[in-house]
């Protein structure tokens, strides 16, 4: 019987009450306390659902007359299409869960939700129609082929020699029809394939969370011993602060006084400092610290602006200043020789114009973790009071001290003079130089580094005299951050990003290995190697807390690749086949381990890469004869 309908007459009726169900569903349970409103809201959800479902429409409209013409009973065409549904619903749960990436585990809860949200309706409604689908789907040709052709065998069987003719004409249909029929088998196979290729992506969804759990602990336990020792450093200074009185007009045009501030910055400034680094380990963690001794030195030469009665200087509040963004890091009392006399400095500052400044804390590898993030410290500091006359001003004023102290990972200085050099050493040998200024000029290598850096009058915002600080310290803020040069988390989670080319590639080998030997997985099998990948990261994540990445990652990649190769031995009964099936395997996981170590060159040797992937399984499938004969051409 010659089914005249079209896949539209089916397509139509599923897609249009799957989404007044899923309309309906909706409002009941986000609207379920509005009552009155509730008839008003289906018609604009159903509709929202419409323009929101119609790529699913389209593809639901090809997939039903594909399935309409596969060789087989209408139960199973009907088992197709509630496959194709629920793939189709998987891919808008991915879809909503990549909206918003602030909580993996919300996503992947959101995935659940979301698929299951839509799928269910589907489902409702092609068991709504489904005498209608089942009708669509009728084999009553295809039976009544087979039922003739049985007669013909049972009649050739009794006067062999009188339907000879008819006997080869029917046996040539049924090859042809055998032919077709394994042809759809490999096709639906395929889809099958691809479908799962899909699904276990969703486990390796849950090592990504577990990997940002881990980085979390890491982040924690950072925090807190750096918590207990001494954060990221910023230093300033020093300068002089001193207030002063002005007369101006009030709004009733009367005179009166008012007190404005006054900071005086060096002419020169030397800085010399050494950083002496300290691995502290605790659980499992390895924690960057590090102790640094500082000597600075240089003069004032104060020339006050011809607006500026120095008879309006406040003298004997004058006080020498020191920035300085974590005092727990101070080692030992600081104290400053200043024109000749020496003071004990104290904690607290002036004045609060210098705002909170913010500390780029810069990342050290990947997509996932590149660029900085930012921890913002209060600009605090200490401060002295100075015995400072008016005849000082005619003369330099020069002053030294030593400082102390401790921190952790970054070590950040502020230029607050005309001029001004910076010499720092460490025994690190992974720094970077970050900031607003890169080094005048730095030496690397396996002994540590030397970093210089200089600065004058022409390249700074300011002078040595300053009614206010008009700019921003981090404008002009550069320093030292020392990165550990190994970070298994931003690896592991660089290699989760591939699992799309572990998995796909990996199942494109099997399927293509089971065709041409004959030999077909079930799909439980195809899941279980899944569940072997997916074990991959979190067998390169565990070991890699303990050992370096690299063998980590050889450690993992060897006990996966032996797991699948074994297994494809027990299936294929043949030691070649696991052979190449693991040498296939080994190359596969070396080229990843490749893109992973990359960074500038990922994108163009991941292309090529990918590109002669695609050409040797384009050469290695050449022969096989995809319409399902049973003799590889």
């Amino acid at each position: 019987m010659q089914n005249n309908k079209s896949s539209i007459d089916i397509t139509v009726p599923i897609w249009l009450l799957t989404n007044l169900l899923f309309a309906v569903g909706l409002c009941v349970f986000d609207f379920k306390s509005q009552d009155f409103y509730f008839i008003f809201i289906i018609p604009i959800s159903f509709i929202i659902s419409c323009i929101a479902s119609f790529p699913i429409f389209l593809v639901l409209s090809v997939a039903v007359a594909i399935i309409e013409k596969l060789n087989t009973t209408s139960k199973h065409k009907i088992n197709y299409l509630i496959l194709t549904c629920f793939l189709c619903t998987l891919i808008y749960g991915l879809l909503f869960a990549g909206i918003d990436t602030s909580n993996i585990y919300e996503n992947y809860q959101t995935i659940i939700s979301a698929t299951l949200a839509l799928f269910t309706p589907s489902l409702v409604a092609i068991a709504l129609l489904h005498k209608k689908t089942n009708t669509y789907f009728s084999t009553t040709k295809n039976d009544n082929f087979m039922e003739h052709n049985q007669f013909h065998d049972e009649e050739d069987f009794v006067t062999p020699s009188k339907n000879d003719t008819v006997g080869n004409r029917n046996a040539a249909t049924a090859n042809s029809q055998s032919n077709n029929l394994s042809s759809s088998k490999t096709l639906i196979k395929g889809l099958i394939t691809a479908g799962l290729i899909l699904v276990m992506l969703i486990p390796t969804a849950f090592v990504t969370q577990l990997v940002k759990e881990r980085e979390k602990r890491q982040d924690d336990v950072v925090d807190e011993v750096t918590n207990g020792w001494s954060n990221p450093q910023m230093l300033s200074g020093p300068y002089i602060f001193i207030p002063y009185q002005v007369t101006e007009k009030d709004s009733n045009q009367k005179d009166i006084l008012v007190t404005k501030q006054l900071f005086l910055l060096p002419e020169n400034l030397s800085v010399d400092g050494t950083i002496a680094p300290e691995i502290r380990l605790r659980s499992i963690y390895k924690v960057l610290l590090y102790r640094s001794d500082i000597n600075t030195s240089g003069n004032f030469k104060i020339n006050l602006p011809k607006d500026i009665d120095i008879n309006s200087l406040r003298l004997n509040e004058a006080k020498i200043c020191y920035g300085i963004s974590d005092f727990k890091g101070i080692e030992e009392k600081l104290s400053i020789n200043f024109n000749g006399v020496k003071y004990d400095l104290v904690p607290g500052l002036p004045t609060n114009q210098l705002e909170t400044v913010t500390l780029k804390q810069t990342n050290t590898d990947d997509d996932n973790k590149s660029g900085t993030s930012t921890k913002q410290v209060s600009a605090i500091g200490l401060s002295a009071n100075i015995a400072l006359t008016k005849e000082d001003f005619a003369k330099p004023l020069n002053f030294d001290m030593q400082l102390k102290i401790k921190g952790s990972e970054q070590l950040h200085f502020v230029p607050l003079s005309a001029n001004s050099r910076f010499n720092i050493k460490s025994s690190w040998t992974d720094p970077k130089f970050d900031g607003n200024s890169l080094p005048s000029s730095r030496e690397i290598n396996k002994d540590g580094f030397q970093a210089k850096w200089s600065f004058n009058s022409a390249n700074l915002p300011f002078g040595t005299v300053l009614k206010d600080f008009s700019f921003s310290k981090q404008d002009i803020a550069f320093g030292i951050s020392m990165i550990q040069p190994t970070d298994q988390y931003a690896k592991t989670m660089r290699s989760v990003k591939y699992a799309i080319l572990f998995i796909g590639l990996t199942f494109t080998l099997f399927f293509i290995i089971e065709l041409m030997q004959h030999k077909p997985m079930h799909p439980i099998q195809y899941a279980l190697i899944g569940m072997a990948l997916v074990i991959f990261f979190t067998l390169l994540l565990s070991i890699s807390e303990f050992i370096s990445f690299d063998y980590a990652y050889l450690i993992a990649s060897f006990a996966t690749i032996s797991l699948i190769s074994l297994y494809a031995k027990g299936h294929f009964k043949s030691y070649k086949s696991a052979s190449i099936f693991g040498s296939l395997l080994t190359c596969l996981y070396t080229f990843i381990y490749i893109l992973i170590q990359l960074e500038d060159a990922a994108l163009l040797v991941g292309s090529v890469g990918l590109f002669i992937i695609l050409a040797l399984i384009m050469f290695g499938s050449r022969k096989i004869n995809w319409y399902g004969d049973n003799a590889i051409a």
